[in-house]
Order: C-alpha cells, then structure tokens, then sequence
C-alpha cells in the first residue's frame, strides 16, 4: 500500500499467504529489537540474551530423522493457492457455516491461516497409520501446491501414481514423519487459547506421533493417551491380537485444561450415587472421604476429630485430614461433613450436584461400549449407504463424539469449529449435526480430504463414487437428513448443510508463478500479462480467493446486486463491495455510486481501471473521504 500519509490509501492483496518465516522474525524483533542487524537476526546475539537457557549443541534431546528441516520450510513456505466454490456439490450453500474442502491439507491449512488462525476449537484428525498398506500423499514430501495439481491433472495429463509406503522405502518412517510436521505445525496455529486437537493412531507410529507432538504442542500441554478398544473379537491370523488403537490429546495452553477439557455427560449410575437423606436444602449430594495421603499432608492436618456423637476419631495410619483443623470446623458447622445417620461415623465430604462444574472426567480407557468398534462404523456406513460398504477403515461416531463432549461445550455462546484434515467419510461431521441435535450445540465443521481415487474393483467405485471425497460429502447429505428425521423438532436449528470448495492455483495469472522462481523471470512474467485474472475463473471464484487473503471466513454471505449500472458483490451486511470485471472500465459516476453505498471496503480488479490512474487516484480520495478501505488485486 502506498506509504505517503497525505495520499490515500490503496491496499494491495497478498498474492500468497503469510510468510512464516518473515513473520516470526518480526515477532523476534518486536520482543528483542536488539538481535536485528541489518534487517537479519542476529542468532550469536540471541543466544547471548537467553544465556543458560539455550539448548547445548553437542547434548540435545529431541526426535531428528531426514529430512526434517525440509519438513519445516514445506509448512513455513508460503503458496498462492486458493479455494474455488463448488455450489454444485454444495448444500444449503446461502445458509450453512459448515465447510468441505477437497484438497491437499497442508496447503488447505496455509489458506486457512489468514482467518481460522487461533479460532478452532476442536482438531480430530486420522492420519494413514504407515502400516505398509495405507496411503500415502502423493507429493513424495516434496510439498506444494504444483504436486498436488499434477497429481489431480489439473496440470499434467499424465497425473502422479498414488502410492504406498512400504518398508522397502528405506525412509519408512522418515517419509510419514516429513508428511505429518509440517501438517501439525501449521494446525497448532489454528487452535484457540483453550483448544484441543486428538490423533488417531496404532502402535506402528505411536512413539514417534508423541514426540513431534511434544515438539509441535509443547510436552507441558500433553493431556492424554487414551486406549480405544476398537474389536471386541480376537484375531487368530497374527501373532498377538490387538484390539485397541490410540487417540492423542495435546491442548493449545494445559494450564487452561480447565476450559479446554470438558466433562462425560453423567450416567444414570453416576446420578444414582446422589441423594439427600439430611433433607439438605442445598439438594441432592454424594459424598467422598475426608483423608488424604499423609505424605503430602502439613502438620494442621493432623489432628483428633469429635463427631456429633461425642466419639472421637483419628486419620487411619499413614493418611492425616484434608482439611486443616480450622477449615473442617467451617465445613462442619456448614452442614458439608457427614458423620452417617447417627451422626457416629467416619466424617465424609458432601459434594452437592448443583455444584460445580456436572458430568465424569474422562478416563483413558475408552471401552468398546464406550466409543464403538470399527465394526460398528462400517455397520453405521453400510446403512447410510443403503447397503453398499463404499470404505474400508471409517471411524464410530460414538468415538468422535466423546471426542467433541471433551472439547467443546452446548453453552458456548459463539460458533464452535471443529476441524478435521484427514477427513476420510466425514465421521466428525456426522458427529457434529448429531450431537448439536441432542444438546442444540452451535459447533461448526470443517472437512478436508484429497480426492484420493477409489479402487478400481471397490464397491464404492461400482456404487459411482470415483474418489474417497466424493464419498465423503455424499455422507454428510446422507447423515443429515437421517438425523433431521430421527430427531424430528429437536434438530430444527441444527444446520445440516455445507459449503464446497475444491484447492486450485490462484485465479489471477500474474500470481501464477512458482515461489523459487528469479525476480527477473517474474518480471518477464509480469510483462507478458494483460489481464489479471484467467479466462476459466468466474467471479465468484475471484472473489473467495480474495476475500480468503484479505482475512474473511469461508461463509460469509454473498449477494450479487446492480449499483448504477455495474455488476457487483456485497459481502455480509455491507461489509464489502467487489467489482470484479476486467472487461466493463466503470465512469467516476459509477465509481462514486459504489461509495455512496457506505461499505467497509471497497475491492477493485487492477485491470478495470485500464490503466486510468487519475480514476484510481479518484476513487481512492472518494473512499478516504468516507473511511472506506480501497483494496486492489
């Protein structure tokens, strides 16, 4: 944008999403302004300013394998690619907060950056396990988005081969570890302050998921290895059956576990455990003893105790009180210690229902009952699909949910979103209508999954399902209207649709050039250019690409409408109008039609002008003149 104060202002999208690596210098800068020399920093500097607490060179701990820095600067690198909107595949487009996103997630989740970063409040994701068989993403880690385009043939007609990655690789686990850091990096930035982010995984990769999670969350923020016992059955053909998988649990801050892990619904046991056989007019109460450990006890808490009875009674050998002779005698002139019925027994600590926060703390152990089995998933899939088995490995929605029942909570006031990168047949959004149906949650989803191709003699490709994405938004329509007429009056608030995007090059070709790229061959690219933007691309796909750069959610409301004569787009409630025609050059009259509507910001096609910078230089005084933000592209 231009510098000079006494000028208006004309801001200029960014043709790419934020540099990491710029951006964190900055950070560096504005913290230590002293480790900046000549506009680098200074790492003998840095070092010197963090003393003892650096790290020695030759005794470091931590997980390092090949490649790993490569894996760093795939998700540090920024991209110029963008999302397109698919209405066709679309539902409730105009009304729904829920998202589908066909594409590679690594670039998906630079594109997200800009907006969602620190904003979701959920992460579930279920990687491919590395067992040999699974697949694999098809970039060879040569991240970017020209892979994933060649892969798809949106490039090259010969396509990439999807593959494996077998044992035989020689970077067997080097290869899936320089697929899930960079992912993980970049999902972090996503979380909220309270949020939390689970991990499917078995024991093939289990130790090294926990390390690069320690890595990318911080040990400190570690939660939970939770056990899901996944088969109920023994499986003769192997060595030792295994039964269970894992889910890892890491928060964005653990010292806000408070607000980041919730609580199990109560079951009809764990109510049953309440009474008030006192009459207490506080309410129902269970009670929990009033020993501790005498190891972690102080000197007050060692003391002789008289019951209402007149009987006195001492802490049980190698345990003391927990609380202090002071504070038992507030609790107990509170009516809050129960001495038994006859007011003789071992005092106890009553613990009011309507008190607190409600529900059970999660276990590790997620029994079968609990979370379902992968049987059961494939059931649940079969029905929906009418009897067809379009996937072979999908999740329970029972587990998903005790997932969403940890992280999030019905009571949140605003929209909660909850994202998963490995999206497979959208369990998580089956999940989320299913849940908001039964507790009229405001929680949101987003689904990423690349249009990895079926197998040729699949029954899902015999059923006309070409790619696992495709199958993927078909069970999200399939569950939605399943839980809508299951439900009945209790799901009339629950949006059961989503909007579509599909990850493509940006629109505008004088962005179109590979990031390495000399600054003499974009230059000489730029030269070559008459027009912004590509033929194919329509204005609603420019239009996302930037309002998604400029830092707008993937569901702002869209209308398109006629000011003085030019086609235009109005974003929320007049939060933004797009001029989006190359071809139609708009008069001063038009122009100051646009302003006089009074939105936020105003955004321009550079080619509309047609190289009139005196009706540029007029527009952006109209607009200075009304605090309106000019954007250009």
């Amino acid at each position: 944008m231009n510098q000079d104060s006494n000028e208006p202002l004309i801001y200029e999208t960014p043709s790419t999403t934020p540099d990491f690596k710029t951006e964190l210098a900055a950070q560096l800068a504005e913290l230590m302004p002293e480790v900046v020399a000549d506009g680098k920093i200074d790492v003998v500097k840095l070092r010197e300013l963090l003393g003892e607490d650096v790290g020695s060179d030759t005794e470091r701990f931590g997980l390092f394998w090949p490649g790993k820095k490569r894996a760093l600067r795939a998700a540090q690198e920024p991209t110029t690619a963008t999302l397109r909107p698919d209405k066709a595949n679309s539902k409730d487009w105009d009304t729904t907060q829920n998202v589908f996103i066909e594409g590679d997630n690594l670039e998906v989740l630079k594109i997200l950056q800009k907006h969602y970063h620190n904003k979701i409040k959920l992460i579930y994701i279920d990687p491919p396990y590395n067992t040999g068989k699974d697949f694999v993403y098809p970039d060879n880690y040569k991240e970017g988005l020209e892979t994933y385009l060649e892969w798809t043939r949106q490039v090259n007609e010969e396509g990439k081969k999807v593959s494996t990655n077998s044992e035989s690789e020689g970077r067997y686990h080097s290869n899936w570890l320089n697929m899930m850091y960079p992912r993980l990096k970049l999902a972090r930035n996503l979380l909220t302050d309270d949020g939390a982010i689970f991990i499917s995984i078995d024991d093939n990769e289990v130790d090294n998921l926990k390390k690069i999670c320690n890595e990318v969350f911080g040990e400190a923020n570690f939660v939970a290895q939770f056990i899901w016992e996944k088969r109920v059955t023994r499986e003769n053909r192997k060595i030792v059956s295994v039964r269970h998988d894992y889910i890892l649990c890491y928060c964005r801050h653990y010292d806000l576990r408070e607000l980041a892990l919730g609580l199990s619904p109560m079951t009809e046991e764990a109510l049953g455990r309440y009474s008030n056989p006192d009459n207490d007019p506080r309410g129902d109460w269970t009670s929990v003893p009033a020993i501790a450990q005498a190891g972690h006890g102080t000197k007050s808490q060692f003391y002789t105790l008289t019951t209402p009875s007149g009987r006195t009674v001492d802490p049980p050998s190698g345990s003391c009180w927990r609380y202090t002779k002071d504070r038992m005698n507030l609790a107990i002139a509170d009516n809050r210690i129960w001495f038994g019925s006859d007011g003789s027994g071992v005092p106890r600590i009553k613990k009011f229902i309507n008190e607190g926060r409600q529900g059970l703390t999660p276990e590790t152990l997620w029994t079968s009952e609990f979370a379902g089995t992968n049987d059961l998933a494939k059931r649940e899939l079969v029905q929906l699909f009418r009897g067809i088995a379009v996937f072979d490995t999908p999740k329970p929605v029972q587990l998903l949910k005790q997932c969403l029942l940890i992280a999030t909570n019905p009571s949140d006031t605003q929209d909660t979103f909850c994202l998963d990168l490995f999206s497979g047949t959208s369990t998580l959004a089956h999940a989320v209508m299913q849940l908001n149906a039964e507790d009229s949650g405001r929680r949101k989803f987003i689904m990423v999954q690349l249009p990895e191709p079926t197998s040729e003699d699949s029954e899902a490709r015999r059923a006309g399902f070409n790619a696992i994405s495709e199958i993927s938004r078909t069970r999200i329509k399939l569950a939605g209207e399943k839980i809508r007429e299951e439900s009945g009056l209790t799901a009339q608030n629950v949006d059961f649709g989503f909007r579509a995007f599909s990850l493509s090059d940006t629109g505008f070709s004088k962005w179109q050039v590979a990031s390495g790229a000399d600054r003499g061959s974009v230059e000489q690219r730029l030269l070559e250019l008459r027009d912004s933007a590509t033929d194919e691309v329509t204005p609603d796909d420019l239009l996302t690409e930037l309002l998604l750069k400029q830092g707008y959610s993937l569901s702002e409301k869209i209308a398109e409408s006629e000011v003085a004569g030019l086609d235009v787009r109005i974003v929320g409630d007049n939060l933004v109008i797009a001029y989006l025609t190359e071809s139609v050059k708009p008069t001063l009259d038009q122009l100051r039609a646009l302003v006089d509507q009074d939105p936020q910001r105003i955004i321009m096609l550079e080619d509309a002008f047609h190289g009139d910078d005196e009706l540029k230089t007029n527009l952006a005084q109209l607009c200075k003149s009304k605090g309106i933000e000019l954007w250009t592209a």
